[in-house]
């Protein structure tokens, strides 16, 4: 089961943004990926601890993959907006925009 098919149902557009959010959120959530939405990348690997340090690469990899499957649930105004941004900065900049459709 391919579980990305849900947010290609329908892609985000002007008036669907809390319904296209909920659905990315339970994909993310399965891909275990949810939390790059709740934390910013840093363009630096963090000096301390160790852990974080090792752990930044992945957290990296993980918000390109997000940000990509982000872009391409969009419609092509929007995918233009945002195509240079985090998924973090993506779905707060999103937020903004839509604040009153969440």
């Amino acid at each position: 089961m391919n579980i990305q098919s849900i947010l290609d149902k329908e892609k985000l557009n002007h008036s669907n943004f809390l319904d296209w959010h909920i659905n990315l959120r339970i994909v993310l959530k399965q891909e275990k990926k949810d939390y790059v939405l709740e934390n910013q990348t840093s363009d630096e690997p963090p000096t301390l601890p160790k852990v974080a340090h090792d752990a930044w690469p992945k957290h990296v990899d993980d918000s390109l993959d997000v940000s990509c499957l982000m872009l391409a649930s969009m419609v092509p105004d929007l995918q233009l907006d945002l195509e240079h941004n985090t998924a973090f900065d993506m779905i707060e900049h999103l937020k903004e925009m839509f604040g009153k459709q969440a």
